[in-house]
């Protein structure tokens, strides 16, 4: 499986500007498919947790109102080079994906 998404993260003075494109259907349930005409399930990542060095900077819960492959960017005051930045996921089918980045 390639990457689950991709972050950057640059540091400005001491603000680090984070950016995230995360890799996933977010199928609403509510689109038939064009074959059998049936519902496609739903599949949407419902909570997103970012931390700087362990301390949680960002926390959201998601619903269907989420586009496909969905782009988030956030700033943290605070951040030093060397600094570590976590964002993971967890979907309503139990699937998780995690990564990080080294401010620098």
């Amino acid at each position: 499986m390639a990457d689950p998404m991709k972050i950057r993260a640059q540091l400005q003075g001491d603000v680090a500007d984070v950016k995230i494109l995360i890799f996933h259907p977010m199928e609403t349930g509510l689109r038939k498919d064009g074959v059998t005409g049936q519902p496609v399930p739903m599949h949407i990542i419902q909570n997103l947790t970012a931390t700087l060095n362990g301390r949680t900077v960002l926390e959201a819960q998601w619903s269907q109102a989420v586009s496909k492959n969905p782009f988030l960017n956030f700033r943290v005051r605070g951040a030093r080079p060397g600094d570590k930045i976590m964002v993971g996921w967890v979907d309503n089918r139990g699937e998780k994906a995690s990564m990080e980045a080294i401010l620098n």
